[in-house]
């Protein structure tokens, strides 16, 4: 009976390490004392909050120039009800891009 109990003793050991070693190569001793600094947490989400921002403000104005540029595009072909729709459009937003007079 000790001899099971010594090989029971050495499977958990070895078990033990093994998920000792997983939980490091994890790092979750570093994360959980990420958790516990709430500085690290606010600035960690305020800096992910601002590059978002950022990266919306940029693609928003490259899609809007896109589009844009399409529409422009579209007054110049001449379409009849469309061609006006879109000139009017155009106008408007190049007036508000110019700033008030």
């Amino acid at each position: 009976m000790a001899d099971e109990d010594k090989d029971a003793i050495k499977r958990l050991d070895e078990r033990l390490t093994e998920f000792i070693k997983q939980m490091e190569s994890m790092k979750v001793a570093e994360y959980m004392e990420y958790l516990n600094d709430r500085r690290k947490i606010f600035w960690s989400n305020f800096m992910a909050g601002l590059w978002r921002g950022l990266g919306m403000a940029i693609g928003f104005t490259i899609l809007a120039a896109v589009i844009l540029y399409i529409l422009q595009k579209l007054v110049v072909l001449n379409l009849p009800y469309i061609g006006q729709f879109i000139s009017d459009i155009v106008r408007i937003v190049q007036q508000n891009m110019e700033g008030p007079r």
